[in-house]
């Protein structure tokens, strides 16, 4: 509360005769100074608040405070070691770069170092590496001079298309493998993929759909969205998408804000094991809006054309509308792709709404080149490469994996689920499409090692090289399971990235080691620091993740931000020229590896120790008698705050005392006695979103009663075990 303090530390001092009295250190603020009034305000505030018996009989300036303990830092365990013949595509580019520019560079980080300092440099060379097909090449890359703020413009003066470039291959290929829950498998040819959205593109072109014009899509993971997709964006249309588990309300809450023109949807959806019947849905959502002028709905079945759709505005199968794109005599006329800049709007993607309504992020066509840097030369995925998406539109993974047609990629296209259907399920589809990379939630790894759903003796899991987790944090004890149980010789890591940056900023190099933990790697090209309040940077020890130069993939602005006022204020304001991703992190020092903390809205600080939710429950997962918990701050009247942790018990076990004190004994061993939480409680059960993201930040506004948002809850009828607690009244 004192302007003045940027930090302090109270401890106990004992005499020879070892009377106790305690000592209060300030780390001053620059600009301020210490002094006899400042320590007498602070002495009265004491008093005021507490009790004249709790002032501190010394108060001192120091210049700085110990920090925590690094040696645990230096001491991460490796988990994976890159072999030599490991990284030919990120090799071959470093070969690029030091012929041309002249310069030695002996591993990834003199790469990277060399790439943050020479950006304009770096994208050229990446523009051509990774082959963009356009009708112009850019005059400038960036200008640099232009503040972060301002959204300096990417690729000035060039023209391209995004789906001219996800067909860039046209041959005998597989470009999508089609499977799901209750589908028969699919292949879908690059030369069938090209044929399938001329169609699409040239029937969207007939009904009118032009330049500028929004496609909404709430659909499953099917082959349908991804050519609409490529057919849209050919004509200069904008596409954007949501889940398809969303209801009606949180639908219309996105949709409204962009005035679509055309709706593709589908009447029915598999999702773990059940059939959701999407028409009623759809003629809710379709009455909110009155701007649209096509209702097109995919049938799931065969027998789905029998369906009474006519209480549906505007509507029609998508068989009867695909029609529109041939001639009479039954050909499909060329297509055309549109050349656009790259500030065009390409795709619009949509923050989870969970303090507000759903903010509609713009995104142009220079997302695409960092896709192919971190997905082509991170993740060494070549040309054939085989990597399995289960995300619906809606997700901005869909729209990533969808983007992996770039560099020739196979993807494989699954609709519905298939983590839980079966304790080997997922590890028998990895064999039998012969996986290369996946990339899927972190809490489906969580529930295979409570499950104990493993790879059996009948599974050899060859194929696969690297498997990335993201969307929350991994613990720690999730890579001793992967490399025990699932398998020794596979690249297993973290990744991050947001709706923000459409796609990763921080994940996995194939040349780099894996550390317990720890995501390896900054993306080429991407400045990350970790702040503390002031916007310092800070090493080894917890801070805010913010990019300080631009990148590509950073979204444009948000929709109807008509002079990005909006978007500053949001991403900006807290640290100015730094974009700030709103998550904690630490850098290790030593490895230059990042680990991920948490959301910055959801850090605790208690008696001064600023620590995120995942460190604590790193520790919790190991006691049995735990089902699931959940970490939040908690402040009283006088706006002090402390830690709450929730404990959902196993069935089998039931809370008591003794549990407590054995995890607030844990806690305090393992990190320190200030991590403890002042109250530890049972409940019933723990909010998740359709992401399966623990909701720290709904119930930290429950039990601090602030209003809250549900649009995205998976249970939201969880919300009643956290109000009106009286240990918190």
């Amino acid at each position: 509360m004192f302007a003045e303090v940027r930090d302090c530390l109270c401890v106990a001092q004992y005499s020879k005769t070892m009377d106790e009295r305690a000592v209060l250190f300030l780390k001053i603020r620059e600009g301020y100074s210490f002094s006899d009034e400042l320590v007498n305000r602070i002495r009265e505030a004491i008093t005021r608040e507490l009790t004249a018996a709790h002032v501190p009989d010394i108060i001192l300036e120091t210049k700085d405070l110990p920090k925590m303990d690094t040696k645990n830092l230096a001491e991460v365990p490796v988990v994976w070691q890159p072999d030599s013949q490991g990284g030919q595509i990120m090799q071959k580019f470093k070969k690029i770069i030091e012929k041309k520019y002249k310069v030695n560079l002996d591993n990834y980080w003199d790469l990277h170092k060399w790439s943050t300092d020479h950006i304009p440099e770096l994208w050229t060379e990446l523009w051509d590496y990774a082959g963009v097909i356009c009708s112009k090449k850019f005059d400038k890359v960036v200008d640099l001079r232009i503040p972060l703020e301002e959204s300096p413009a990417w690729f000035e003066g060039a023209r391209a298309n995004l789906a001219e470039n996800l067909l860039k291959y046209r041959d005998e290929k597989i470009a999508l493998v089609l499977a799901g829950e209750d589908k028969e498998t699919e292949h879908l040819t690059y030369a069938q993929l090209y044929e399938e959205s001329k169609l699409y593109a040239a029937a969207f072109r007939k009904f009118g759909l032009k330049k500028g014009d929004v496609v909404v899509c709430q659909m499953s993971n099917r082959k349908e969205a991804v050519i609409a997709m490529i057919a849209v964006v050919s004509i200069g249309a904008i596409w954007t998408g949501a889940l398809p588990l969303l209801g009606s309300k949180a639908v219309l809450n996105r949709f409204k804000q962009v005035d679509p023109k055309v709706y593709l949807t589908i009447d029915t959806i598999p999702h773990e094991s059940k059939k959701i019947d999407m028409l009623p849905k759809i003629k809710e959502i379709t009455e909110g809006l009155p701007s649209l002028s096509k209702v097109i709905i995919v049938a799931s079945k065969e027998d789905s054309h029998s369906k009474d759709i006519s209480s549906i505005k505007e509507s029609c199968f998508l068989d009867e509308f695909l029609q529109l794109g041939k001639e009479k005599d039954g050909s499909v006329p060329p297509m055309q792709f549109e050349q656009v800049t790259f500030t065009h709007p390409v795709f619009i993607n949509y923050t989870s709404g969970t303090t507000g309504l759903p903010k509609a992020l713009v995104h142009g066509t220079g997302f695409l080149l960092p896709i192919f840097r971190d997905f082509s030369m991170h993740l060494d995925g070549a040309e054939g490469s085989v990597w399995f998406s289960s995300s619906p539109v809606g997700w901005v993974s869909w729209n990533c994996y969808a983007s992996l047609l770039f560099f020739g990629a196979t993807v494989v296209l699954f609709e519905g689920s298939p983590f839980l259907l079966s304790p080997t399920y997922f590890w028998d589809l990895i064999d039998a499409f012969k996986m290369t990379h996946l990339f899927i939630p972190t809490r489906v790894v969580d529930e295979y090692q409570k499950r104990g759903y493993v790879p059996t003796k009948n599974h050899s899991l060859e194929s696969l090289r690297i498997f990335l987790l993201g969307g929350s944090v991994v613990k720690p004890q999730i890579y001793d399971f992967m490399y025990e149980k699932v398998k020794k010789n596979v690249l297993f890591a973290s990744s991050f990235g947001s709706t923000e940056t459409m796609g990763s900023c921080f994940l996995a190099d194939v040349t780099l080691p894996v550390h317990k933990g720890e995501i390896p790697a900054f993306s080429l090209g991407v400045n990350a620091e970790t702040v503390d309040d002031d916007g310092n940077p800070v090493f080894g020890e917890m801070g805010e993740i913010v990019i300080t130069k631009p990148i590509p993939n950073l979204a444009l602005g948000l929709w109807n931000d008509k002079d990005n006022s909006m978007f500053r204020e949001k991403y900006f304001s807290k640290y100015p020229g730094k974009f700030t991703t709103n998550d904690f992190g630490i850098i290790n020092p030593f490895t230059k590896g990042l680990i991920i903390c948490c959301r910055s809205d959801e850090t605790l600080k208690q008696r001064g120790c600023r620590f995120g939710s995942s460190e604590i429950y790193s520790i919790v997962d190991t006691f049995p008698e735990v089902n699931d918990c959940l970490c939040v701050s908690h402040y009283n009247k006088k706006m002090d705050e402390r830690a709450v942790l929730f404990l959902k018990i196993e069935d089998g076990y039931s809370f008591s005392d003794e549990l407590v004190n054995r995890i607030r004994e844990a806690i305090a061993r393992e990190l320190t006695i200030r991590h403890v939480p002042d109250v530890i409680l049972e409940t019933k059960d723990i909010p998740y979103n359709i992401n399966g993201k623990k909701l720290e930040i709904i119930v930290k506004k429950i039990i601090n009663n602030k209003p809250y948002n549900v649009e995205t809850v998976k249970n939201p009828e969880s919300f009643k075990y956290f109000q009106n607690i009286p240990e918190l009244n």
